[in-house]
């Protein structure tokens, strides 16, 4: 506990909001490009190289600016102002499915969570990461737009005035847009649907990307 404290100290994580239990390993270092991507992904699925030997019992405890994860005698720390979080599904049951994330540590490094019905508290541990790093992030990606740039979230990109997929794009009034399990979104750019889908683990941060959209789309306040 006092590693835990010292850790989340050395990052200003601020109040420690709960603690939950999961399982937790490390994934391999990020590659570049659509290849590293696509490889992260299939770990992720597969549970890693022997998924019987990498999970193990983790603790994660929550703070107001970030969480820390316990895990083999190592203390990861992730910033919710920093982070990626990418999202899977572990099987197409849902009446067995866990809740899988993968984010980016303060160090570079990635940590993959699980939870399940071996480890309780999955669904509010997973809700309240979203929110943190939404309310996080959101307020400097507005920012960001106002001042003209473009945000990328996989392939969709975004500015003020417009969004687009790739070299398809329209202005803000002419997208529709729609969500998507995992909470991701699809946009209806040009009489086409653009977005994760399925493939919504793909797409770093979809929740903050979700809050764009209803911020900036047709039925939103822009």
């Amino acid at each position: 506990m006092a590693r835990i404290s010292a850790a989340a100290g050395r990052e200003h994580l601020g109040k420690r909001l709960a603690t939950y239990a999961g399982a937790a390993h490390t994934a391999p270092a990020k590659s570049p490009g659509a290849r590293g991507i696509r490889s992260l992904l299939s770990f992720l699925r597969s549970g890693g190289p022997s998924a019987a030997h990498v999970r193990d019992d983790a603790r994660l405890d929550l703070y107001a600016y970030g969480m820390t994860v316990a895990v083999k005698g190592r203390i990861h720390v992730v910033r919710y102002d920093t982070t990626s979080v990418f999202r899977t599904s572990t099987t197409d049951d849902p009446a067995r499915a866990g809740t899988t994330c993968t984010l980016t540590g303060a160090d570079g490094e990635r940590v993959v969570l699980r939870g399940g019905p071996e480890h309780g508290g999955a669904a509010e541990w997973w809700s309240e990461i979203e929110r943190g790093v939404t309310r996080a992030q959101l307020p400097r990606a507005l920012a960001a737009l106002d001042k003209g740039e473009r945000l990328a979230f996989g392939d969709i990109w975004l500015t003020r005035e417009k969004a687009g997929c790739g070299e398809k794009w329209a202005p803000w009034p002419q997208v529709r847009h729609r969500r998507t399990r995992e909470g991701a979104v699809e946009l209806g750019i040009g009489g086409t649907w653009h977005g994760p889908g399925s493939g919504a683990s793909g797409i770093p941060n979809a929740f903050v990307l979700r809050a764009l959209v209803e911020r900036l789309g047709p039925d939103g306040a822009r």
